[in-house]
């Protein structure tokens, strides 16, 4: 019998309650892999979507979920990282527990000034953020930028990844509880989800609309192309209010607009992609251009709440499981 670890795992799809605290064995390391014994972990809404059965799930329960986690390097197999180097993972599998087998190709190594709760709390929406203002879209200097869900983990650090650029933006929510945390990321305008907000953006951005639409929605995407000017961009990259409906090339040749869509998986190809995108956001943290809210930390013991917590839609900070 191997070494145990604790995990937090689901057995059968359904609400926080079926979240629990497993004993389990300790990963074995293949050769060119590193073990992480976690210090931090980021809990995500694609945990969520896995606990409820809506994403495809490989091998048997019991499941542990959970891609995004820093920490330190215990046992190496690897030629390039060793024990005791501190790092962090966005992209690897089954990070909710005290160690994870880490593919020397998905590890970033974190420098010594970026705390374990900054990256877990950074990298997966931070790295999203980043290809959306710079792949997808180039943000330029005085664009009009509007974000939807601008309140949400990947909207606050698009937002700031845009004024960083110099780009306007106009955030989207559904509640009125989020427009200060919306305006906080130093966006310049807030403005709610009801069946004016259409006019809302072009009073604010006049009657050319604007420049690029962040649609994490879905839903919405109809309206955001009304709302964007003509050459201008949408950039399809989530359904959270569910699937969107057909596009009519027709409309995008007749109105000279793009559509984009984007997936962050695209982007994290390889090694050198991770660890140059995760340094321009560590950079960024340093030097004082992106900054980090307080996240709310739950125990890993405690994963049931913090899904809760996270689902209830209280939090406008970053919810992490400490080990």
């Amino acid at each position: 019998m191997g070494e145990k670890m604790k995990a937090l795992t689901f057995s059968e799809f359904g609400g926080p309650e079926v979240m629990e605290i497993c004993e389990m064995e300790k990963p074995r390391i293949g050769e060119k892999e590193v073990l992480l014994q976690t210090k931090a972990i980021g809990l995500n809404y694609a945990d969520i979507y896995r606990r409820k059965g809506n994403y495809h799930l490989k091998g048997e329960p019991p499941y542990i979920p959970g891609y995004e986690a820093a920490g330190v390097i215990v046992e190496s197999r690897s030629d390039r990282f060793k024990v005791g180097d501190r790092i962090a993972i966005a992209d690897v599998a089954f990070a909710n527990a005290e160690f994870v087998g880490v593919p020397e190709e998905h590890v970033i190594p974190l420098p010594d000034s970026i705390g374990f709760e900054t990256a877990a709390s950074l990298l997966l929406q931070g790295l999203t953020a980043h290809y959306l203002a710079n792949d997808s879209y180039h943000v330029k200097n005085n664009d009009w930028v509007l974000v939807h869900a601008a309140s949400g983990g990947v909207g606050q650090l698009l937002s700031k990844l845009v004024k960083s650029k110099g780009g306007r933006v106009i955030g989207l929510t559904r509640n009125e509880e989020k427009l200060k945390t919306i305006l906080d990321t130093g966006a310049d305008h807030a403005i709610i989800l009801d069946e004016n907000w259409k006019n809302r953006v072009f009073e604010i951005t006049g009657p050319k609309g604007v420049d690029v639409a962040y649609d994490s929605v879905g839903s919405s995407l109809m309206d955001s192309f009304e709302v964007t000017r003509e050459t201008g961009t949408v950039v399809f990259y989530g359904m959270s209010g569910g699937d969107p409906k057909k596009v009519d090339p027709r409309m995008l040749m007749d109105t000279s607009k793009t559509l984009t869509g984007g997936d962050l998986w695209g982007y994290l190809t390889s090694s050198q992609e991770r660890i140059k995108r995760s340094n321009a956001l560590f950079e960024m943290v340093l030097n004082g251009n992106l900054q980090i809210k307080e996240p709310v930390k739950f125990a890993l013991e405690d994963g049931r709440d913090a899904h809760e917590y996270l689902e209830s839609g209280k939090s406008s900070s970053k919810v992490l499981l400490i080990p």
